[in-house]
């Protein structure tokens, strides 16, 4: 079984949480038991995340030499030029060594997407722009680092597809059983 979820800002990509007080996590939103996050999704970013039941697909879609693309919707501090953007695509060094090139484009118009809670803080003097990034690697908040890394601090990042599966109109806290 594979389940396609819209996961809200401020919810684990875990069932369980240790944390006091705890916070939000997959167990609130009726998944089906014995499914498991096949990869992750910061605490604070938005989105697509894949569970499933099956081991071997959950390595086909997370294992670094498979390579399976996943495309971002990032909100940005800025207005992105092409030379940044360009920059992206080359590949970026970060603290961890340089990235993979990635595709990037600037998202114009920018994309219609549910509130969120808390809205991001916005600064009447600072421009904002979003930005759509794919990238097949699956650093530690890695499209943070790397719209940091070309000067476009990300503010709100809502990943949109993995591999092929897409969050369509998923609402946030919302799942259906995709395709395998």
């Amino acid at each position: 079984m594979l389940i396609a979820f819209n996961k809200p800002y401020g919810v684990l990509c875990q069932f369980t949480d240790r944390s006091v007080p705890p916070r939000r996590t997959l167990a609130e939103f009726g998944l089906p038991s014995g499914v498991y996050p096949a990869g992750r999704l910061d605490f604070d970013s938005e989105g697509l995340l894949l569970l499933t039941d099956d081991g071997a697909l959950a390595h086909k879609l997370t294992d670094p030499q498979h390579k399976r693309p996943k495309t971002y919707w990032a909100q940005v501090e800025g207005d992105p030029v092409e030379a940044q953007l360009s920059a992206l695509r080359g590949g970026v060094t970060l603290n961890d060594g340089p990235t993979a090139p990635a595709q990037a484009r600037r998202l114009e118009p920018a994309p219609e997407l549910w509130p969120r809670n808390p809205p991001v803080r916005m600064r009447k003097t600072v421009p904002d722009a979003w930005i759509e990034l794919t990238i097949a690697e699956g650093r530690n908040r890695q499209v943070r680092r790397m719209t940091a890394a070309v000067g476009l601090p990300t503010l709100r990042l809502v990943r949109v597809a993995i591999a092929g599966y897409g969050l369509d109109d998923l609402a946030p806290g919302a799942w259906r059983v995709a395709d395998i």
